[in-house]
């Protein structure tokens, strides 16, 4: 059963428009947490669920189970059913679409029958530099050592016999969608981290596969890479619907009917950009939480390629320069921890949000370069700054001013610092022009302060909206949404509906960057820089 596009106001009532099976679900599947949400034509959040998991270190190996991926999804999904009975005394029954969106990139091999390979290897993973680096000279493109053709190049030179026997290879997202609508499809956005995409934004670049064809060994396998990758869709195009299948493994108490349209599948990349509505020339965004990556919509061709900066697609195709780092708020958040835990020791515990807001609120206290104090937050290895393995690090000069306050602000600097060394290679190398970054994520969750943190640290206007916290589940149900928007006969772009039906009316914050923060943090970043060197040696020392 599919539906009809919708007019917002048609279901002034939440329950009625979720008894009618008109509400649209996006789910994300991201590093610590798998999320849903459920929102209406306007984007209005009507339930969320969330479900936590962690990824495992096997054979050498960052993984999730696929088993653990299912578990996970399910009770997600179930967390939201509930959360939407209590909040609106509705029964969740039918969906009028639905959106998956996962981590990005990392590899999925499956042979021609649907068996897996070998177990699904995320972007954490950083064992693929050789391959990455014969790959970016063969075709003449910084290819990232996350990317799926660099994990698949690394598995054919170490000789792993699975190889032989690939039929398809694809994404987290491209996989939960492939089993819920039987469809190997993925969307351009998370495509572009598996194989460069063409300039027309539609496709893989054919010239491209055929110089992968030329490296020793590619010929002699019994398949051809165009063969194995998903088929490329841009936003809004028909990714096919959910089966009963796929009704029944996402909600295996069987309450769930088919039917729903889905989105092309898209990584966190991609909803994040949706999510906050950079998906113009001229703006980007940041996305913050395990890692980091900002994501610049690009209004030319940049100098050629760079280590640094990844080049790959909104969702609707248009060609956007990524700046990804392995680390971001882990190490914050270990630190807040250690905190919570004193208060109470002292018999004075305090919740997340006051714990955050009351040092993050001292943070903004800080001296603007952080009175000679250094975080380095890596807790894996760090490619924007050729940190190989990550050592969690404080340090501090002899004459340092070390109050709570420079430590806090600190620990925001070094959330951002592998980004902001980035950024450089970008914003000031290639002279690309923002008017505005906007950002989301838990980190901002507490008013200003990591916003300003941001903006200071890329000399640009860093917007946060009212969906800040919402991220990538929700990016991914607008996708839905317009998905369902087309399939009902409308018309209109991914940009065109965005501006219109959701984001017309929603409030920013916009703060613009501050003289002397971003002198600064530009004297941090110059300490920061210089001890590389530490992080790097603490790497080789410490195991």
């Amino acid at each position: 059963m599919t539906h009809d596009a919708v007019a917002p106001t048609e279901y002034s009532d939440p329950a009625a428009l979720i008894s009618a099976g008109r509400a649209h679900l996006g789910l994300e599947l991201g590093s610590t947490r798998i999320k849903a949400a459920l929102i209406d034509d306007a984007g209005a959040v009507l339930g969320t669920g969330s479900h936590a998991w962690e990824n495992s270190f096997e054979d050498e190996n960052w993984t999730y189970s696929l088993d653990s991926v299912w578990t996970g999804v399910q009770d997600c999904y179930a967390e939201l059913v509930r959360d939407v009975r209590e909040r609106h005394g509705a029964e969740l029954t039918e969906l009028a679409s639905l959106g998956i969106s996962a981590m990005m990139h990392g590899y999925l091999p499956f042979d021609a029958e649907g068996g897996q390979l070998a177990p699904f290897r995320t972007w954490r993973n950083t064992y693929t530099t050789d391959a990455a680096a014969e790959l970016s000279g063969a075709l003449a493109l910084n290819i990232p050592l996350r990317w799926s053709v660099s994990h698949l190049l690394h598995a054919l030179r170490s000789g792993e016999e699975h190889v032989e026997d690939l039929g398809f290879l694809t994404t987290l997202a491209g996989y939960v969608h492939w089993q819920l609508t039987g469809r190997k499809v993925l969307g351009v956005g998370d495509a572009s981290g598996m194989f460069p995409i063409a300039s027309s934004g539609t496709d893989y670049d054919a010239a491209l596969l055929e110089r992968f064809a030329t490296l020793d060994g590619v010929g002699e396998l019994p398949w051809s890479l165009p063969e194995v990758l998903p088929e490329v869709l841009v936003a809004g195009q028909d990714a096919g619907t959910l089966t009963a299948e796929g009704a029944a493994l996402l909600d295996p108490s069987g309450v769930l009917r088919p039917g729903a349209v889905t989105a092309p599948p898209e990584g966190d990349a991609g909803t994040g950009m949706v999510a906050t509505h950079a998906i113009a020339p001229r703006t980007g965004n940041v996305s913050a939480g395990t890692s980091a990556f900002a994501m610049v919509v690009l209004e030319g061709q940049l100098s050629g390629p760079r280590e640094e900066i990844d080049m790959v697609t909104t969702p609707a195709g248009d060609p956007v320069a990524m700046i990804h780092t392995n680390n971001c708020t882990t190490d914050l958040d270990a630190w807040l921890g250690l905190f919570a835990r004193f208060a109470e020791l002292l018999g004075h515990p305090v919740g997340p949000e006051e714990l955050y807001g009351t040092l993050f609120g001292a943070g903004a206290e800080g001296d603007a370069d952080a009175g000679g104090v250094l975080s380095y937050n890596y807790v894996s290895g760090e490619h924007q700054t050729a940190v190989p393995s990550g050592r969690p690090l404080l340090v501090r000069e002899q004459e340092a001013r070390f109050t709570l306050e420079n430590f806090m602000r600190s620990q925001l600097y070094g959330a951002f610092g592998a980004l902001a060394v980035g950024m450089e290679a970008l914003l000031k190398d290639e002279g690309v022009q923002l008017d505005v970054m906007y950002a989301h994520g838990g980190i901002f969750r507490t008013a200003g302060v990591a916003q300003q943190v941001l903006a200071d640290a890329l000399a640009t206007p860093v917007a946060v909206g009212e969906s800040a916290g919402e991220g990538g589940a929700w990016g991914m149900a607008l996708l839905a949404a317009h998905s369902a928007h087309l399939r009902g006969g409308a018309q209109g772009s991914l940009r065109s509906f965005l501006a219109e039906q959701i984001f017309g009316s929603q409030e920013l914050t916009t703060l613009a960057p501050d003289e002397a923060g971003m002198a600064g943090h530009a004297q941090w970043l110059s300490g920061y820089r210089t001890g590389l060197q530490v992080e790097r040696l603490a790497g080789e020392l410490l195991d």
